[in-house]
């Protein structure tokens, strides 16, 4: 038996603590619940959430509104304990950041699809069903969400910068568009669906392609929500879709990761 503390994070990471618990770990944590104080020192791993900070300062902990400092955390860290983060590392050799990891990205892409598709549904008039989309980017959220899309019969189009991927997206029965055009093209498009993490649409690319609604699915932002509201844009940021409408699957994929790390140690 090995004892984990969980540290900061949303809904998922509730549902995390009690499914390691009922598989024989013992879980401490910090910052979920109101007050809260783990000694981290006396922990064998430790699991920093998804993301694990968004200002490159303090831990990602929206549920108590924590200030849990990065810098202090590395400090109480020791050089053999397990640290498990999200898009983030921490300088020691037993840091493992398990976002990178395509058997944790891709499954997680799956909720993420599925959670601006439910958007997407919501926020226009029209069916899903031969309207025309652009998926900006073809990533691993790219990937699955362009699937599902056409797997609704819409009329897709992807934007990559690869030939490889062009390939593929051609094989997939997509059409493409090299995302360096974008910017200065006239986009036919109903729906945009942003999935990477730098602006590649500004207010003008709005004003020429009046699409009904553009969702940035990206983290750090693809394009100026304000810009694309004043061409007369529905725009909508969807950050962080998996805890939001499927916490109990982004919990299993979550489980399934970090314990396959921490077995493997």
């Amino acid at each position: 038996m090995k004892k984990i503390t969980l540290i900061g994070g949303d809904l998922r990471m509730k549902i995390l603590k009690e499914k390691l618990e009922s598989n024989g770990f013992t879980v401490d944590t910090l910052g979920l619940f109101g007050a809260d104080a783990a000694d981290i020192k006396s922990s064998d791993a430790v699991i920093l959430p998804v993301p694990t900070t968004k200002d490159k300062k303090t831990v990602f902990a929206p549920l108590t509104n924590r200030r849990i400092y990065l810098e202090d955390l590395a400090t109480a860290l020791s050089s053999n304990q397990l640290v498990l983060c999200c898009n983030y590392t921490f300088g020691t050799k037993n840091c493992v950041n398990y976002g990178a990891l395509d058997s944790y990205a891709l499954l997680n892409a799956v909720p993420t699809a599925e959670g601006a598709i439910k958007i997407a549904i919501e926020n226009t008039p029209f069916t899903l069903w031969k309207s025309r989309v652009l998926v900006i980017g073809f990533g691993r959220v790219g990937k699955v969400l362009s699937g599902r899309l056409k797997a609704m019969e819409c009329d897709v189009t992807v934007s990559a910068r690869k030939s490889a991927d062009f390939a593929l997206i051609n094989a997939m029965g997509l059409k493409y568009i090299n995302t360096t055009l974008l910017r200065e093209s006239v986009l036919p498009f109903d729906i945009v669906f942003n999935t990477v993490d730098a602006e590649v649409l500004d207010g003008d690319t709005f004003k020429r392609s009046k699409c009904a609604l553009a969702i940035d699915l990206s983290s750090k932002g693809g394009f100026d929500l304000s810009a694309a509201e004043s061409a007369g844009v529905k725009a909508i940021f969807a950050g962080g879709l998996p805890a939001k409408v499927a916490p109990h699957t982004a919990a299993e994929i979550l489980f399934k990761t970090v314990t396959e790390i921490i077995n493997d140690r």
